[in-house]
């Protein structure tokens, strides 16, 4: 996001604040900061908090998850490297770590499904076992 964006979403929110104020107890802190709603400088600031709300509206259509993952063009770049092009990673496996300790990852784990799979061709394995000693 970039500076100005970040200007204008301040602007906005004290603008929501104050408007916050207005509804709830009839107190508008701007026009009581500045010397009144017909003030000169009032007037700047409640035009300066409508400009930045237009600027904002950019920002609803925005992409907020930076860390989506992406699917590199392989056939563009056929010496692809993830640690160059930070928006071309897929990171699959997140880490969640804390600063209390480690999160522990199940990634390495089987599946139920695959367990149940093991177990079915052991029992199997077994049982020809069984039958070639008869």
């Amino acid at each position: 996001m970039s500076v100005v964006y970040r200007i204008a979403l301040v602007l906005v929110i004290i603008g929501a604040i104050n408007w916050g104020l207005i509804g709830f107890f009839r107190f508008d802190l701007v026009a009581y900061l500045f010397g009144g709603q017909t003030a000169v400088l009032s007037r700047w600031i409640y035009a300066l908090v409508g400009l930045a709300g237009l600027i904002s509206l950019p920002i609803l259509v925005m992409r907020f998850d930076e860390d989506e993952d992406l699917v590199p063009d392989h056939d563009h770049d056929l010496n692809y490297n993830h640690n160059h092009d930070q928006h071309t990673r897929i990171d699959r496996n997140p880490s969640y770590g804390m600063e209390f300790g480690d999160e522990a990852d199940f990634t390495a784990l089987k599946t139920t499904n695959e367990l149940k799979e093991e177990k079915k061709d052991t029992h199997s394995k077994n049982k020809n076992k069984n039958k070639n000693k008869k």
